[in-house]
């Protein structure tokens, strides 16, 4: 009876996981527009793919907050919540750049 509590505790966490991963994808969609699909970037756009979580999630704080210059990620930062914005960062931070490196 343990055994199966232990594992459909294990089964519930391993959903939830992924439902985080997934969450943090559909989330980071929104970026593509301007940073690439996957955060990958072409041009003059910073990458955000490999970019640490904690980096990405300083600089976005910092456009939220108006003590980055930017002109558009003001307003994006805003919208979403520090939950939200944590899943887009973990999401970023686990693509490889595209250069292979993270």
């Amino acid at each position: 009876m343990l055994y199966l509590g232990a594992a459909a505790w294990l089964s519930s966490a391993a959903g939830v996981q992924a439902a985080d991963v997934n969450l943090g994808r559909n989330l980071a969609a929104s970026c593509a527009n301007c940073h690439g699909t996957d955060g990958r970037s072409v041009g003059g756009i910073p990458e955000l793919a490999g970019m640490s979580k904690g980096k990405m999630l300083g600089l976005l704080n910092e456009f939220r907050s108006g003590a980055k210059p930017a002109t558009i990620m003001h307003q994006i930062s805003r919208g979403y919540t520090d939950e939200q914005l944590t899943l887009i960062a973990e999401y970023f931070a686990s693509r490889t750049a595209q250069g292979g490196g993270k």
